[in-house]
């Protein structure tokens, strides 16, 4: 298969990941997490996060999200989120299903970034017994529409939370691109500016499988690793889900992979804006490019061959980078995108 832009899930394993992983593999180690890989891995986090935070590692973003808004709330409690917010609109309920029923209020906002106003409206409309508490305020970093939130916007949001007495929590599928992006401490994206937890992904910058599911509130991740445990997240090879982070880490890959899958897709962006009827659609910030195509533009492209995503409505459709997209696939469908276009 040509390389693709349909999602950063389609790249490979990164060379520092799938080399962390060879050398797991190189005789026994105990199981469960109880091993000297995840250990070292779980100090490397706290390293890169100047902070003592509770580390736990699981399959896949789906399950970092539904069990760490689970731990945050009850079942009576509801949480606050933008209405593209992937626990709302890709994770099949997960979060209300391990939460035991907790309810998402969807808020608006532009380009994918929550509207403060309306997160103040939806706490604050009603506070009697028959409406779900308001307690967790969670958050995208990148966001689903290929934007980051500035240290700004974040303090703010942070500021926000602590007001209302909720829980701040980061979806980070694609933290790195938005570290990368920001080019800021993670320690400053994240418990500096007031959030309590962070889904850290792995799989969509390198890795086989694997998120990091980072407590900065270390009070919050009681028992964490039970909900692991009887999601069927607690990996029996444990070492193999750790080791990846320390050879991203050691090695400065998990920025470097992220500000090149960045820097693909702002070369995308420049090279598609001169192209008649293509509009991008929200500003490139992360590794996505989001275009509004006509539907014959759209037809013309799956035929020569291109992936991509057309699930945001209309005439919208998603062109992610990854590190492993080069400049020649990028030209290649630049290219096509011309030689496609409509009028």
């Amino acid at each position: 298969m040509r390389n693709q832009f349909a999602s950063d899930n389609y790249a490979g394993i990164c060379p520092e990941a799938w080399q962390a992983m060879a050398e797991a593999n190189r005789g026994y180690a105990t199981s469960y997490g109880d091993d000297l890989w995840t250990e070292k891995a779980c100090l490397k986090l706290r390293e890169l996060f100047e902070t003592a935070c509770e580390v736990f590692f699981v399959f896949n973003g789906t399950a970092a999200n539904s069990l760490a808004l689970a731990s945050l709330c009850k079942s009576y409690h509801s949480i606050v989120c933008h209405e593209m917010a992937h626990v709302e609109t890709d994770e099949c309920g997960a979060a209300e299903f391990f939460s035991n029923g907790t309810k998402l209020l969807l808020v608006s906002g532009a380009n994918g970034k929550i509207d403060l106003d309306a997160v103040e409206h939806t706490v604050k409309k009603r506070a009697d017994i028959h409406y779900p508490k308001p307690r967790v305020l969670s958050i995208t970093q990148s966001t689903e529409l290929g934007t980051v939130y500035s240290l700004d916007e974040l303090r703010s949001i942070g500021e926000t939370a602590r007001r209302h007495g909720l829980h701040l929590h980061m979806d980070g599928s694609r933290f790195a691109n938005a570290v990368a992006s920001l080019t800021a401490s993670p320690a400053e994206v994240t418990w500096k500016a007031g959030v309590d937890v962070l889904c850290f992904g792995g799989t969509k910058n390198g890795f086989a499988v694997g998120e990091a599911v980072i407590f900065f509130n270390r009070e919050l991740a009681r028992e964490f690793d039970y909900r692991c445990k009887q999601a069927g997240q607690l990996a029996s090879k444990m070492r193999f889900l750790a080791a990846p982070w320390i050879g991203s880490l050691e090695s400065g890959a998990w920025l470097r992979h992220a500000a090149h899958a960045n820097a693909m897709a702002q070369k995308l962006a420049d090279g598609l804006t001169s192209i008649p009827g293509v509009r991008i659609m929200f500003p490139p910030q992360a590794n996505a490019v989001f275009l509004e195509l006509p539907p014959a533009q759209i037809a013309a492209l799956h035929a020569k061959g291109w992936h991509f995503y057309t699930f945001i409505g209309s005439g919208g459709a998603r062109f992610m980078c990854s590190w492993e997209t080069t400049v020649e696939d990028v030209e290649d469908l630049v290219r096509d995108v011309r030689e496609t276009a409509v009028g």
